[in-house]
């Protein structure tokens, strides 16, 4: 079902339930918008991508940047860190189901989030594409239907 959704109250909820560690900072850079959709499943995209930029940051003071703006009929969202990135002979790889860059023992992964992702993007009729920079952060960037 689909029903409006607060993405500020959605995305804070999000960040309070992570519990990102003391040493990052996660800001939404701007007010989010109100949608109409699944909850859950826009709830499993800022999950995951939020969650990932937490679990891959490396440095002693990370920043996740959470924000959106409106591009013709499409909201375009991003989640912006400053960990340690992710070089770009990988970057189709990472939407792949059980595809992790770091072996399971070191960081736990089940290497299905991305795929998720793309997915429910996917079906909702929007994209999913990241720029990153290996030591210097990643940016996901998603569009949504603004469905006007």
């Amino acid at each position: 079902e689909t029903e409006s959704v607060d993405l500020n109250k959605l995305v804070a909820e999000i960040i309070e339930n992570l519990e990102p560690p003391p040493h990052i900072k996660i800001v939404i850079d701007m007010p989010l918008p109100h949608i109409v959709t699944e909850k859950a499943k826009i709830t499993q995209v800022f999950l995951n991508l939020i969650g990932n930029a937490i679990k891959y940051n490396d440095k002693p003071q990370g920043l996740i940047q959470v924000g959106c703006e409106t591009i013709k009929k499409y909201y375009q969202f991003y989640v912006k860190d400053n960990g340690c990135g992710i070089d770009s002979k990988y970057h189709k790889k990472i939407f792949e189901i059980f595809q992790t860059l770091q072996p399971r023992d070191i960081v736990e992964s089940s290497g299905i989030g991305l795929a998720i992702v793309k997915t429910i993007v996917e079906k909702n009729g929007g994209m999913i594409w990241l720029n990153s920079t290996v030591h210097e952060g990643s940016t996901f960037y998603f569009n949504w239907p603004t469905n006007n």
